[in-house]
């Protein structure tokens, strides 16, 4: 089966809890802090197999999680770091964040890797925030929860030039013709449902060449298969429109060709602007080169190569200019700079990092920095209840509190969990 867009939920591993611990030797009554950090938490991996050709592998996979990292122990023993989860996609398989929109990475690239959810670091033990002050503090820390994600992978084949045309027009059958694919081949529409890949060689250079599934009006509304598979054409340098010059089932070349372009603007734009070659095919047939007289006097600057892929006719002519158009094209870029997560920077300087509302006389604190220094807190040892308070009071949150008009007594809540707003 061939697979080209899933989605799928990753969540990292957490961290390694941090140990509270002191020394405890024969003849010394009162050791030192001694609790070691927790190891890091597995991180999610995404990287490219050339080997695959499907994301069919990724299918049944709902949620993909990482392991917790090892918790640290006494007598300064850290724990160890978790094994990273390395998750295998085909080339040319695009990363996007559901919640946010934005790219996270466009692997096209051989092994190309990247880590799409990292792990939590791990929680310090008491040995860490021994300082001149506390000497024996008698707190450590959970480890950080690992990212999480709800990803959209896209698979958009790598391929220089794309066959695009309606059903039964000799696509299969050219890619058949000048490369080593087979694709299979018969007498009925749709006989192609996924896209066949051939390289192509021209005396000691080459190209790839793709043979999409054929497209039919209102193909970028979903009609057909075309909405599935135009999404492969994106990454072509060269698109090769194949025309049933010869009218084989009564159709009309110059409608035929005027629906798929309507399509393909209708799709996308930057697949509207590429370099385009028009493929007259089935040349053979009786009333082929009338109508290719026709299809000139209308698209007179349009590239037309014709063939004949049932005699061979024409070919060499086909991938020699097939050839030229990919070198003088230039590569292709799929995203713009803007699109990716990368390029997007978030900054608090005019804002705080965190919410403050009021629910049903209830204070509802949100805010990644609070909700995850929440969850890193041993709130079942004193000391770390008093340092989550430092830390509160230290972002500015117990007078925000007092300004958005909380009373001493009020409940606040972080997450699932409520308190009092005390002194």
């Amino acid at each position: 089966m061939f697979v080209d867009n899933i989605e799928i939920k990753v969540i990292a591993g957490k961290g390694g809890d941090g140990c509270t611990s002191f020394r405890r030797e024969k003849c010394v009554p009162l050791g030192g802090p001694d609790g070691g950090n927790g190891g890091k938490g597995s991180d999610i991996i995404f990287k490219v197999d050339q080997g695959l050709k499907t994301l069919i592998d990724l299918k049944y996979k709902k949620l993909i999680k990482g392991q917790k990292g090892v918790n640290g122990k006494g007598s300064n023993k850290h724990g160890a770091k978790a094994e990273d989860v390395i998750i295998k996609v085909p080339q040319g398989t695009t990363i996007t964040d559901v919640d946010t929109g934005l790219v996270l990475v466009d692997l096209v690239t051989p092994n190309q890797e990247f880590v799409v959810a990292h792990g939590g670091r791990g929680g310090r033990g008491n040995k860490a925030f021994v300082t001149q002050s506390e000497p024996a503090p008698k707190f450590s820390e959970y480890g950080e929860p690992g990212e999480e994600r709800i990803l959209k992978c896209e698979l958009k084949v790598l391929a220089d030039v794309g066959l695009i045309g309606l059903p039964s027009v000799g696509k299969s059958t050219i890619l058949a013709c000048v490369s080593a694919a087979s694709p299979k081949i018969a007498a009925y529409h749709f006989t192609t449902l996924s896209p066949n890949l051939g390289v192509v060689k021209v005396h000691d250079k080459s190209f790839v060449l793709a043979d999409l599934p054929g497209l039919i009006e209102g193909a970028s509304q979903g009609a057909g298969l075309g909405k599935e598979f135009l999404r492969h054409a994106l990454r072509t340098k060269v698109l090769a429109h194949v025309i049933d010059m010869g009218a084989f089932e009564g159709r009309n070349p110059l409608q035929d060709y005027e629906i798929i372009r309507q399509e393909i603007e209708n799709y996308s734009e930057k697949l509207a602007n590429k370099e385009e070659v028009i493929i007259a095919n089935k040349m053979d047939l009786e009333k082929a080169a009338e109508n290719l007289q026709k299809f000139k006097q209308k698209y007179p600057d349009k590239t037309i190569i014709e063939i004949s892929a049932a005699t061979n006719q024409g070919l060499n002519d086909l991938i020699t200019k097939l050839l030229e158009k990919v070198e003088s094209c230039e590569d292709v870029s799929l995203y713009d700079e803007k699109d990716y997560e990368s390029y997007i920077v978030y900054k608090f300087q005019n804002e705080k990092p965190y919410t403050i509302t009021n629910d049903n006389g209830v204070w509802v604190l949100k805010g990644e920095e609070i909700e995850k220094l929440f969850k890193m807190t041993k709130f079942t040892e004193d000391e770390a209840v008093l340092r989550f308070a430092r830390k509160l009071r230290g972002m500015g949150v117990e007078e925000e509190l007092e300004k958005a008009g909380a009373k001493r007594g009020d409940e606040v809540q972080i997450l699932d969990y409520i308190f009092e707003f005390k002194e």
